[in-house]
């Protein structure tokens, strides 16, 4: 929904497929004159999402940038299929380089997700930001207590993972992750860049590990994504 009061509080949601756009595009009408809603489908990825999102950003401007969609569990997070995960933190935790079966992050390699700083304004980069950690909107733990989910980081991949090793691998090295999306990091980046909070919510569809498509329970996951975005939005309202 477009509103023609360009100053009236915003929020922009980025979904990776038009199925999850479906269950939230009715948010978009939801909260009246109170909020500008938009939903907007980015096609799956990192990539994707950011281009989307800085189209959409650069377009209008938005107090919240949300991530939303299904995605799966990692196994010790303790969380089953139709829960919900809310961020803490949105990590791209596929950058870097592998040398003799080790993972060097950008840290190690001494690179950096953000161009140089003489073209960026403000105060020099989060050393994890620049890893491609990115932080999460300051009222996520309201979020995530009104909406009855779990809090924690949230990874973002280039590729699903597909076997139990792999999955014990990302959470080793970032202790506490719950869920897996492709789409993220993307939106938190572009946000990042525009000055613009960002937010990630997944409902979870499936473990993280071999791909059984009997045990995804997406009409759940679906329901939990929902569930999450409305706690933001209300959340995004109060004073």
């Amino acid at each position: 929904m477009t509103h023609p009061d360009s100053t009236l509080l915003a929020a922009l949601i980025v979904v990776a497929t038009p199925g999850e756009a479906a269950h939230l595009t009715p948010l978009t009408g939801a909260f009246g004159e109170r909020l500008r809603v938009q939903v907007t489908v980015s096609g799956v990825g990192p990539v994707a999402a950011a281009l989307a999102t800085q189209r959409a950003l650069l377009a209008a401007p938005y107090a919240l940038a949300i991530s939303a969609g299904i995605g799966g569990a990692y196994p010790a997070s303790g969380l089953a299929p139709g829960d919900l995960a809310v961020s803490s933190r949105i990590i791209q935790a596929d950058l870097g380089a592998w040398d003799d079966g080790q993972f060097l992050d950008f840290t190690a390699l001494g690179l950096s997700v953000l161009p140089p700083a003489p073209e960026r304004a403000g105060p020099p980069a989060d050393p994890a930001v620049t890893a491609g950690d990115f932080p999460a909107w300051d009222r996520a733990a309201q979020v995530a207590a009104r909406a009855g989910a779990r809090l924690g980081p949230l990874l973002t991949l280039g590729s699903v993972t597909g076997d139990h090793a792999a999955a014990r691998h990302l959470q080793a090295r970032h202790p506490g992750a719950l869920t897996e999306g492709m789409e993220g990091a993307g939106v938190a980046h572009a946000a990042l860049l525009a000055g613009v909070p960002s937010l990630e919510v997944r409902g979870v569809s499936n473990p993280v590990g071999p791909r059984d498509r009997a045990a995804w329970r997406i009409p759940q996951a679906l329901a939990a994504t929902r569930r999450g975005v409305e706690a933001a939005l209300l959340t995004l309202l109060d004073d």
